[in-house]
């Protein structure tokens, strides 16, 4: 089985669709999803209506536990909204009733057995959904998120794709499917074969025009949402 491993695609349905595309191709039978569907950017309910064809796991972000502050009002909606855009105020216009549920009430973390093989799924760490895990983490930090009897253990947040071996498993960060910080304008995934027990970290290229747009239309002012779309690596 080929399983295709997505994070952090916040509301961006022109990057998921490259990967979904490149997913059909690949004969991919499932997909895990580590998070962040919301955020940023303003498509969320375009991105779930997406990938309701799609046999899939998912379990919630950071930007997940805001969008439940936002709606409890726990949260500053005017803070959110300087630090990260409009994405979260047009999840909680866009998005269903029903879409909203699910997405808060996802779970934290997975860990599931496929064909044999143990994988965790988490967004930040396995101790906390907010922790970022970067390529250049202490060894320290690092050898935490090794785990007897996990072969596999996914994660995101970081929007940095890596990957290392630990003692007993590997560790991968899958990067960002909608707002990569490797490299700009890439779509961001992995693919786990569970028959060769092997796995491909995947990119691919997608037109930001119209994204671009929705931002000078969304957020003229926030020229964060822009850069990182654009800047070179």
């Amino acid at each position: 089985m080929k399983i295709a491993i997505l994070s952090d695609i916040h509301g961006n349905q022109y990057a998921l669709k490259q990967v979904l595309d490149c997913s059909r191709r690949d004969n991919i039978e499932q997909l895990f999803i580590l998070g962040d569907f919301v955020g940023y950017y303003y498509s969320p309910e375009i991105v779930l209506s997406m990938l309701k064809d799609w046999q899939f796991s998912a379990i919630k972000g950071n930007h997940e536990d805001i969008l439940d502050g936002l709606l409890k009002g726990s949260l500053d909606k005017q803070l959110i909204q300087n630090k990260y855009g409009n994405g979260h105020n047009k999840a909680i216009s866009n998005l269903s009733e029903d879409q909203k549920e699910f997405l808060i009430n996802l779970p934290s973390k997975l860990t599931v057995e496929i064909e044999g093989i143990s994988i965790m799924l988490t967004h930040g760490s396995p101790w906390d959904k907010d922790f970022y895990l970067y390529p250049d983490c202490k060894e320290e930090i690092l050898r935490r998120c090794d785990f007897p009897g996990i072969d596999f253990m996914f994660s995101g947040h970081s929007h940095y794709a890596f990957c290392r071996r630990n003692q007993h498993s590997m560790f991968v960060n899958v990067g960002s499917v909608g707002q990569s910080r490797n490299q700009t304008g890439l779509a961001q995934w992995t693919v786990l074969n569970t028959e060769t027990k092997t796995f491909e970290m995947r990119s691919a290229a997608y037109d930001t025009t119209e994204l671009l747009t929705e931002i000078e239309d969304i957020d003229p002012e926030n020229n964060y949402l822009k850069d990182v779309l654009t800047r070179k690596r």
